[in-house]
């Protein structure tokens, strides 16, 4: 859906491979992200800035919030939903616990448990081993609860916030049950796609028997950016999406938007403040029918040029929309704060493509992750907005959907992931 900090380090030799990192830790050297906008690491001359992203560098795992959404979004995705197997409350607390000191490992640059070799020959590795010598690569985890957790199995139906809501079905939605819900959520991010496969497999490795898969996308080329200075990305359409995202800077905007207050919720929902809301949608795009539509009319429908990314009438992509400049349909007018009564989202969408559809088309679009502080303000009356009158419709269909409650972050080595909601 278009419109709407990395501490420095100075590196004093080669890249670092993964198992050099295990010391940083300790260290308490911060080789990654604690705001988005301009940040960078120096080449060890010290003289020449280099972008993060071209770094490998770790991003700190522990903090207020999780890692992962404010972040600077990075190159690569793999994304899995997973049904909850076992009906014991404990067993599911543990595996929240060791699924966390594995996650605090793999985003350091450090093999899970006692790693991929080297421990009993009789027994399998504790790691996969497919992450071996690759640098950290800014990797980030981060977990969420669906609305399917709290239906009673494990006590937590209590505790439901009343943000984590049931989406409301859509014009023009074309679901699959099995590219939809989930009870648990992981989004791995990285800017190498090996090192996010590698956090997901391991994760289900751990869970096996207690959870399961019930559908994970990979995405490539990042459509949103929280980092307003870097290079806006494009979507599969050609055309430059994120344009006017909350950045990971704006701390001002995060509170407003994005993270859950604790007035937002009731005493038996407290384990949510610090927390977010995230909407997934895989949204296929008929490429084919896209790329034999004229070039204005593919102007026209998103309502900005397709070179510059400026909004119609203006001459730069960052400039100031007449929104009444635009056609009433165009897609950037219908999904615009002032359009829907101020309501903003934080967007972390990728490209897919997952081979064919059967009928000799590509199976692509936009896997698209919106976070915010509550949906009900957020994604509902901007996509309502989209699905009535978005002549982008055309073109695209919602095939899957999920709906889940972020929880804050991991704030030290004794805290896990939804201690809170467990307590």
């Amino acid at each position: 859906m278009t419109d709407d900090l990395e501490n420095s380090v100075e590196q004093t030799g080669s890249a670092p491979s993964r198992r050099s990192v295990i010391g940083w830790g300790g260290a308490g050297l911060a080789l990654g992200a604690a705001a988005a906008g301009g940040a960078v690491a120096l080449t060890r001359s010290g003289d020449v800035a280099v972008p993060v992203a071209e770094t490998g560098g770790a991003v700190p795992f522990h903090g207020e919030h999780q890692a992962g959404i404010a972040t600077a979004v990075q190159d690569r995705l793999h994304f899995a939903a997973f049904d909850v197997k076992t009906t014991d409350r404990a067993e599911l607390v543990q595996l929240l616990k060791d699924w966390t000191r594995a996650a605090e490992r793999m985003t350091a640059g450090q093999e899970v448990g006692e790693g991929a070799y080297g421990g009993l020959a009789e027994a399998p590795p504790d790691d996969t081993g497919e992450a071996l010598g690759l640098k950290p690569s800014r990797l980030t985890l981060t977990i969420g609860f669906g609305p399917s957790l709290f239906d009673g199995r494990f006590g937590l139906a209590g505790k439901r916030p009343g943000a984590l809501v049931d989406l409301p079905k859509f014009p023009g939605d074309n679901l699959d049950p099995a590219r939809s819900g989930g009870d648990l959520c992981v989004q791995a991010c990285a800017d190498d796609p090996q090192v996010a496969v590698h956090a997901i497999r391991n994760l289900a490795r751990i869970g096996f028997g207690k959870v399961a898969v019930r559908w994970s996308q990979l995405g490539f080329g990042k459509t949103s950016s929280t980092t307003p200075d870097a290079q806006t990305p494009r979507n599969m359409m050609g055309f430059k999406d994120g344009t006017r995202n909350i950045a990971g800077t704006d701390t001002a905007a995060l509170d407003k938007h994005v993270w859950v207050a604790a007035k937002d919720v009731p005493q038996q929902a407290a384990w949510m403040a610090g927390g977010s809301y995230l909407v997934a949608r895989r949204i296929r795009m008929n490429i084919e029918t896209w790329d034999r539509t004229p070039l204005q009319e593919q102007e026209d429908i998103f309502g900005r040029d397709k070179k510059e990314g400026a909004p119609v009438g203006k001459a730069k992509e960052h400039d100031e929309p007449f929104l009444k400049a635009m056609k009433p349909e165009a897609h950037v007018r219908l999904a615009h704060p002032d359009s829907n009564g101020g309501a903003t989202i934080l967007r972390r969408g990728y490209s897919f493509t997952d081979g064919t559809d059967g009928l000799g088309r590509l199976d692509a679009g936009l896997f698209f992750l919106a976070y915010q502080r509550d949906v009900r303000k957020g994604f509902i009356p901007v996509q309502t907005s989209l699905a009535r009158a978005d002549v982008l419709n055309e073109y695209i269909q919602h095939v899957g959907s999920a709906m889940f409650a972020i929880p804050p972050g991991v704030r030290d080595r004794d805290d896990w992931w939804g201690r809170a909601l467990f307590a």
